[in-house]
């Protein structure tokens, strides 16, 4: 089954302590939307400037993914700026230019009302509730989030998670929705606030999944070298939620996401091996199988040891 995809794109420049990238292709949208891609067929809504290169359509387009949905207007593309520190963990934002995306007003084609499954990454929570009330009943509805919302649109992302299935935000980002210093409280009281389901990720330490009666603790896939981390988050919602997409035919149960969330990590674990979506364009579905099952046998063999 097909997703809808719908959050930023944009061009970024990145600087790491070994190397850095000028108007390389980024956004929530394009990264989840390319990790989707691997599983499904993606029908991505955004918007982009006519500055944007033709080599990142030409890219989409690759993929398969449909961009009925994508917007190209007069103007600048979103830009983004941004140098990590040493550890890849911390980073600080050196610009933030809007250009069209400060206009930008997610409409929906026709054809695209009826998909089963919805992933909002990262935007405005008033966009991601202007999206789905365009669409007709969605099966499952996934939602990311970042913590200028909680601080800036706090009323809106509440109303947000009333109606969805499922919510993905970092530990710090949970912790400040919630006031809970334990991850566990704060993973429980976000269930109690609308998603059946809720994903907290701890970057290079994994991610949480929580659900009715249900707990399951992610390890992250251990890496030697980590170039560039942008966008590791948003390829991990996009591979989560194309997994369920293409092999969840009814309910979506906690056994499915638990699989899901680890096909989630082994995406964003490539990611982050190089900069932009060049591993990406590099992967293979063979190269994605092998390393989930690596990355099982690790987590088996840690349980058993």
């Amino acid at each position: 089954m097909s997703i809808l995809v719908t959050g930023s794109i944009a061009l970024d420049s990145v600087k790491t302590p070994l190397a850095s990238g000028e108007d390389l292709l980024g956004g929530s949208a394009s990264y989840a939307a390319l990790a989707a891609s691997f599983f499904t067929p993606v029908k991505l809504v955004g918007i982009v400037g006519d500055d944007f290169p033709k080599a990142n359509i030409d890219l989409f387009r690759s993929r398969g993914i449909d961009l009925e949905g994508l917007q190209i207007v007069p103007g600048k593309t979103f830009r983004w700026s941004g140098e990590y520190h040493w550890d890849l963990n911390t980073r600080d934002t050196l610009s933030v230019d809007l250009n069209v995306f400060a206009d930008f007003q997610p409409k929906l084609p026709l054809s695209y009302t009826d998909t089963p499954f919805v992933l909002l990454a990262n935007i405005a929570p008033s966009l991601q509730i202007h999206v789905l009330d365009q669409m007709e009943r969605p099966r499952f509805v996934i939602a990311d989030t970042m913590d200028l919302w909680i601080h800036t649109a706090k009323a809106e992302l509440l109303q947000l998670l009333t109606r969805v299935d499922m919510l993905i935000l970092n530990d710090s980002e949970a912790r400040e929705l919630t006031g809970e210093t334990s991850l566990i409280k704060a993973g429980n009281r976000i269930r109690s606030m609308g998603p059946q389901y809720v994903v907290v990720k701890k970057g290079e330490h994994g991610s949480l999944l929580f659900g009715p009666h249900h707990f399951f603790s992610c390890g992250a896939y251990p890496l030697e070298d980590i170039h560039d981390p942008t966008g590791a988050g948003d390829t991990f919602a996009g591979g989560l939620t194309g997994w369920l997409a293409a092999h969840v035919g009814g309910d979506v149960t906690f056994a499915d996401l638990r699989k899901a969330v680890v096909y989630g990590s082994v995406l964003a674990s490539y990611n982050v091996e190089s900069f932009s979506m060049d591993r990406l364009q590099r992967l293979s579905m063979e190269d994605i199988e092998a390393r989930y099952t690596l990355f099982k046998a690790m987590s088996e063999f840690e349980v058993l040891g």
